[in-house]
């Protein structure tokens, strides 16, 4: 089996891993089980961004299908719980960003002793990631809070219609994660790579996110029944 194929099987079987996670992170733990999943998505989908595969066959960074769950989870609450509770969760994302970077960073500052074996390994990780991180800080503040602001803007003009909550999903996602692939990868990768491939990496990445966001549908369907079987309780 190519690395190709292997990738792309493993992707998908990532997708429903990860989207399992939110349902039952939700499930398990209500509201409190969104925001520890927007923290834990914040630090290793950064780490994630790191690396380079193939798959589909075109060539593009990992880490998409973990952030692209962030969207799920703020949709989730814009859903069930409202716009606070979503703006909530992208706030607690942006602290937890910044905090890891920091902490990162301090990690590599203390000199090792003599049977230290790790800190190369640490210093090739954490030395790159200030910039995908800054990054990720700039993209997900604007492109959640206007993930958020379409879902909300959906859904005043569908109504709390259970009919239209695909809509309102995939509408707010769709446009809000195009935003975000453009100006994550110009941020992160501007420079660095030619403007060519960096198109390339634009528009895998969105592909990536547009397969994660229409596999997402039936998580908000699932999460809207159990939020209303716990209001009925």
């Amino acid at each position: 089996m190519s690395a190709n194929v292997f990738n792309t099987l493993l992707f998908f079987g990532t997708v429903i891993f990860y989207l399992g996670g939110v349902f039952f992170a939700y499930r398990l733990f209500n509201v409190t089980g969104l925001y520890v999943w927007t923290a834990f998505s914040a630090i290793v989908s950064n780490i994630e961004a790191l690396k380079m595969i193939d798959m589909f066959g075109m060539e593009l960074t990992l880490g998409n299908a973990l952030y692209a769950t962030s969207f799920v989870v703020t949709d989730i609450l814009s859903e069930n719980h409202g716009k606070k509770a979503a703006n909530k969760a992208v706030n607690i994302g942006l602290f937890t960003i910044i905090i890891w970077v920091a902490a990162t960073q301090m990690i590599t500052l203390f000199k090792p002793n003599e049977y230290d074996f790790i800190q190369p390994s640490l210093q090739s990780l954490f030395e790159v990631v200030p910039r995908i991180s800054l990054a990720s800080i700039f993209t997900y503040m604007v492109s959640q809070r206007v993930d958020i602001f379409l879902y909300h803007r959906f859904w005043k003009a569908t109504g709390n219609n259970k009919k239209f909550l695909w809509l309102r999903n995939n509408g707010s996602t769709l446009i809000s994660q195009l935003l975000d692939s453009v100006m994550f990868t110009v941020i992160a990768f501007g420079g660095q790579y030619e403007w060519k491939y960096i198109v390339t990496l634009c528009l895998t990445t969105y592909i990536v996110k547009v397969i994660v966001a229409l596999c997402d549908t039936p998580i908000l369907y699932l999460s809207r029944a159990f939020a209303n079987k716990v209001k009925n309780v």
